[in-house]
């Protein structure tokens, strides 16, 4: 899960351990009014439907995505990048990992709220091919605005062609 970020710095996507927890809680705070809370974080940890990634920059943790599936639904339910390594493809690599995540599991769709006034997140969404589905009315609470429903197809592989098939 490397890729190579801007300048040559290796970026590594990997599962989320507890001791990234520290961090992982820094970036929610400076990226959400609403941040989810270090438990929050943690109770992922107990369960086996869900699943914490983190973008590791240079030995540093920079990113995290959380999402947890049932049966074949996936809900990607946060995602956020350091503030000062924005704008580098790096919430772009944790969606990816996501929807890699979704079609291991067997996912055939994944969907997220995302805030109206958030551009730059639906920006990146509907690159990554979501599209509105559906609006929350007064979802958020500080502050009070709506959520768009974004809900993307899990791409399947091509089913593998047998050689006898072919005549």
């Amino acid at each position: 899960m490397a890729f190579e970020a801007e300048a040559g710095a290796a970026l590594l996507i990997r599962e989320g351990r507890r001791e990234d927890l520290p961090a992982v809680v820094a970036i929610e705070r400076a990226s959400f009014p609403t941040p989810w809370s270090e438990r929050a974080f943690r109770s992922l940890f107990a369960r086996p439907d869900a699943v914490l990634l983190v973008a590791e920059l240079e030995g540093r943790v920079v990113g995290h995505a959380a999402a947890w599936f049932l049966g074949d639904r996936g809900e990607l339910a946060d995602l956020a990048v350091d503030p000062s390594v924005r704008r580098r493809g790096i919430g772009r690599r944790l969606l990816g990992e996501v929807v890699g995540v979704a079609a291991e599991r067997a996912a055939v769709e994944l969907y997220l709220s995302v805030r109206v006034s958030n551009v730059a997140a639906r920006r990146l969404y509907s690159a990554a091919g979501f599209r509105v589905v559906g609006r929350r009315r007064a979802y958020y609470r500080v502050p009070r605005e709506d959520a768009l429903v974004l809900g993307l197809e899990i791409p399947r592989p091509a089913p593998a062609v047998d050689d006898h098939e072919i005549r």
